[in-house]
């Protein structure tokens, strides 16, 4: 592989993100010096920007067609390798509904979920519990309802027909990369007021990111992530994220297939903490890349 297109940007909510981890990823690929490396924004849902000579693909596109298989499919109709799970995967991960789903048939534990209808007059759980829309990722529209008067509030901010409402788990929040079927180093993500949203995921300086020292609890992580990595059917880079209760019960709450790489970002971390660099960790993901056959 010799010329590496770094997808990014895209038409998703997700766009700026987007924008922030393919530029990291394509200057740290190009600092290496073995690659030929093309920054491709992409402003509509398909690869005509994307030079036709590119021995493979960098996917740094969060959200939307660039992660819940679209470009994937198109990438495999080309027959370039990409990084990330394919395209079946991918559809599954991008939505919640169908990962809930997909992890219970696996007996992978994940928290307690219903669906509801922006209609809803009143939560179909106990509170507290989250909403969240189905197929967006970055915490873009998801709520924490604590008292009853913030359901509808939650609900149109989730602004999806039906909303995925999941209960609370009150504890600790982490985060596990895998890449190729390995379980990277345990990731805390302690946020203010102990709550993750999209300002604290990404404009806040005060939410920490330790690793996890626990090395009985970090091992029960990442045997859960890379279980759920499988049921799901993956293939190079994903982050597993959990909620752990009081009780020491871990609870996967989504997959992400295409994590960030912004300076807040969590994969990045956790590979720098295995030995590799910055450009390292990008490196080893794209040697991970393939297409479906």
């Amino acid at each position: 592989m010799k010329k590496i297109a770094v997808l990014m940007g895209g038409t998703s909510s997700e766009r700026e993100v987007s924008l922030q981890s393919g530029g990291n990823v394509a200057a740290a690929l190009a600092g290496l010096g073995k690659y030929e490396v093309v920054a491709v924004d992409l402003k509509a849902d398909d690869l005509s920007a994307m030079p036709a000579d590119a021995d493979a693909v960098y996917i740094a596109l969060h959200g939307g067609w660039g992660e819940n298989g679209g470009a994937q499919e198109a990438l495999n109709r080309l027959r370039k390798p990409y990084t990330g799970p394919g395209a079946a995967a991918s559809r599954i991960a991008m939505d919640k509904v169908k990962t809930k789903m997909v992890l219970e048939m696996a007996k992978v534990p994940t928290a307690k979920w219903t669906l509801a209808s922006p209609g809803a007059e009143r939560p179909p759980l106990p509170l507290p519990l989250v909403v969240k829309p189905p197929c967006d990722g970055s915490s873009v529209g998801i709520s924490k309802v604590s008292r009853e008067e913030q359901w509808k509030s939650a609900l149109a901010l989730a602004g999806s027909d039906p909303a995925l409402v999941e209960e609370y788990v009150p504890g600790r929040e982490f985060t596990v990369a895998v890449i190729d079927g390995e379980a990277w180093p345990v990731i805390e993500i302690v946020a203010k007021d102990g709550w993750y949203g999209y300002e604290e995921k990404y404009n806040s300086d005060e939410t920490r990111y330790p690793f996890l020292e626990d090395a009985a609890l970090a091992g029960r992580l990442q045997g859960i992530a890379v279980d759920a990595y499988r049921a799901v059917g993956c293939r190079g880079v994903t982050r597993v994220d959990f909620r752990v209760s009081p009780l020491g019960r871990c609870y996967v709450l989504e997959l992400n297939t295409s994590p960030g790489f912004t300076s807040h970002s969590l994969v990045p971390k956790a590979g720098m903490k295995t030995g590799l660099t910055f450009a390292g960790v990008c490196d080893r993901i794209l040697q991970s890349a393939d297409y479906d056959r």
